[in-house]
């Protein structure tokens, strides 16, 4: 009778991640400088739109989906930024030469979120586009509150699937934990989160007492 080894080496396991739903994280590199240009153009903004809009926002204010195209310094600045991040992630596909770099211009629409005290944005999706981005110019956190709530909250994508046979049980594998469950992102002054616009989201309740001034991006051929 043959003698096989019995001992499995984990070192030797090689982990496929099929399937993978990638989130980008960057931080822009002049930030606080943009971000104070940003307030101020917000502002004045709401003060001539005090009314906004709503759509997944459960209260707080959301402006009209035409960021993009205001005039402003820091406006500019921040629509060429988030549209470099997705040209940056995203490839056509050529019948010849396979994957390459694109070469089309995006189309845009863009807006400003601002939560206050038990402010939240419901689960959604954004039908139509591609990528989908948020930037926030305040987290809404300090020394004093450094934990605000108000999370950006990503729904896996495979349902509850993954978890029905008995949620006790987890897949130990990194990155795999929370499979049917949700992951999500701390908001970060500063920084920008790019993703598959068809991935469901929200935005957890927000406890900070400082406005949360966040602008999300759609873009779509």
């Amino acid at each position: 009778m043959t003698d096989y080894p019995k001992l499995l080496k984990p070192e030797e396991i090689k982990i496929h991640r099929f399937f993978v739903t990638p989130v980008a994280q960057v931080a822009h590199p002049a930030a606080e400088i943009l971000n104070q240009v940003l307030k101020e153009e917000i502002a004045q903004n709401q003060a001539e739109n005090s009314n906004g809009v709503r759509h997944s926002n459960e209260g707080g204010w959301q402006s009209t989906a035409d960021f993009n195209q205001w005039p402003g310094e820091g406006a500019v600045a921040l629509t060429a930024f988030a549209k470099e991040l997705a040209y940056e992630l995203t490839a056509v596909s050529h019948p010849e030469h396979g994957l390459v770099m694109p070469e089309f211009d995006w189309n845009i629409n863009a807006w400003v979120n601002i939560n206050y005290t038990g402010n939240a944005n419901a689960l959604h999706a954004h039908p139509g586009a591609f990528w989908s981005c948020v930037y926030w110019v305040d987290d809404g956190s300090s020394e004093e509150e450094p934990n605000v709530g108000g999370e950006l909250q990503f729904r896996d994508p495979r349902g509850v699937l993954p978890s029905m046979y008995n949620p006790e049980l987890k897949m130990r594998i990194e990155g795999c934990l929370s499979a049917g469950l949700t992951t999500s992102i701390t908001p970060k002054s500063g920084s920008i989160a790019m993703f598959p616009s068809w991935l469901l989201h929200s935005v957890n309740l927000y406890t900070g007492t400082r406005p949360r001034i966040s602008i999300a991006f759609n873009f779509s051929l």
